[in-house]
């Protein structure tokens, strides 16, 4: 088992596009693994490649209550999105502490890869809708506080900030 580090907002390289994976191999699940050991560990229900660092299109996922039910999405696409909008309180593994209202389409249809490099398509709603989103957000160089307003990204900046400060004297 290896953990992973997880950057922090607001770093950078987490606003860094990631590139599509271009062969499922060794590397890749042993990612995958990683990943997978350090959302359970954080503890989360979602992590993307940009999170740790990886800019490849990698996500692992698991929002069943017992944590025994990892879905994997490798260069993951939303083929569908619902019209109808809903409102979830969100937090982020890279912005630890902070949870905010974010508004996301209910239900959403995606194509993935999974470990073994074998093409799927889902259709997701509710929180796996919200979190499949998310973690594409991520991959696509975006981190959920910016759909904010200015004032709380703001705010949330220098929060994080203060608490990196905070650790580094510790």
């Amino acid at each position: 088992m290896a953990l992973l580090s997880i950057l922090r907002y607001p770093d950078v390289r987490l606003h860094k596009k990631a590139k599509p994976v271009q062969v499922v191999d060794d590397r890749i699940r042993k990612l995958v693994r990683d990943m997978a050991d350090t959302m359970y560990e954080a503890p989360g229900v979602g992590l993307a490649a940009t999170q740790v660092d990886v800019h490849e299109r990698v996500i692992v996922i698991d929002v069943s209550e017992e944590g025994r039910d990892l879905m994997v999405l490798i260069n993951p696409e939303i083929t569908w999105k619902s019209e109808t909008i809903k409102t979830f309180e969100e937090g982020c593994l890279s912005v630890p502490g902070i949870y905010d209202e974010v508004e996301r389409s209910e239900r959403i249809r995606f194509k993935a890869l999974d470990e073994k490099g074998q093409p799927y398509e889902m259709e997701a709603e509710g929180l796996l809708a919200v979190c499949v989103q998310h973690e594409m957000d991520h991959l696509d160089g975006k981190v959920f506080v910016e759909y904010l307003s200015p004032l709380k990204q703001n705010r949330i900046k220098t929060k994080m900030k203060k608490a990196e400060r905070e650790l580094a004297k510790a």
